[in-house]
């Protein structure tokens, strides 16, 4: 008998039935997700009704999920990998609304079958999701209330994100802006490269982050760089020490 397979109800390590490939695969899923916001406090079971609705979708780097304009006919919770939405200016300038990292949602969602994404998404490494159609996700957020609570609250956050952005465009120096955005992207699309967390973004997209030029990203990250804050390449910068880009974030 296989060790670690979740059994069913009705099964046991003496049962002479064995679960089928797919009551195993939906199993490890269900488990998997459980470690998403989305999925707090619902049941494992309610979690396996929720996953079977959505698709596993996977994408490649670069790859555009939607466009600016597009009817929003889907959900879609990221679970591997990193996607930023972005707007043109009239000049043609991009800027990032916001980065999407894993057990978010990427995106607008709603009821409305008339909405439309107001940004463009677009993946900046291999990335996965779980994707729903919007009107099942609806169905599926009136039958489980906690899963409409949890994604409220997720909007919620995603919202309270931009509005801190926004306060820190209007009112903090460039360089606070910067230490203050690397360091909330450890935690949201950071990944552990030979024990120092890495965030794979260039300099042209930390300027579009934070609503400055490129030149002035350069020159903080040549100066961190330096004085061994950070370690910035191209399209990829490490941080060496947190404490001191702690203290840049603060104003010290």
């Amino acid at each position: 008998m296989a060790q670690g397979l979740p059994w069913g109800p009705g099964l046991t390590a003496r049962s002479s039935v064995q679960p089928s490939i797919s009551e195993v695969t939906s199993h490890r899923k269900a488990g998997q997700a459980e470690q998403y916001a989305l999925f707090a406090d619902i049941p494992s079971h309610d979690c396996r009704e929720i996953l079977a609705a959505a698709q596993e979708m996977e994408y490649t780097r670069r790859q555009t999920i939607f466009l600016e304009g597009d009817l929003a006919r889907n959900v879609i919770l990221l679970t591997a990998g990193s996607v930023k939405n972005v707007q043109f200016g009239r000049n043609g300038t991009e800027v990032i609304l916001r980065l999407n990292g894993p057990g978010e949602f990427v995106g607008m969602i709603g009821p409305c079958s008339r909405a439309r994404h107001n940004s463009r998404a677009q993946t900046l490494n291999p990335s996965k999701a779980l994707v729903w159609d919007t009107p099942v996700f609806e169905g599926l957020a009136q039958r489980y209330p906690a899963l409409r609570r949890n994604a409220s609250q997720l909007l919620c956050r995603q919202m309270e994100e931009i509005e801190e952005r926004f306060r820190l465009v209007s009112t903090e120096r460039v360089s606070t802006r910067l230490s203050h955005q690397l360091i909330r992207l450890l935690s949201q699309i950071g990944r552990d490269v030979d024990g120092v967390m890495e965030i794979s973004l260039s300099r042209e997209e930390l300027a579009q982050l934070i609503g400055t030029t490129l030149f002035t990203v350069s020159r903080l990250l040549s100066d961190w760089d330096q004085r061994g804050i950070v370690n910035a390449r191209r399209e990829a910068v490490s941080v060496q020490n947190l404490q001191a880009l702690t203290a840049i974030s603060e104003g010290e």
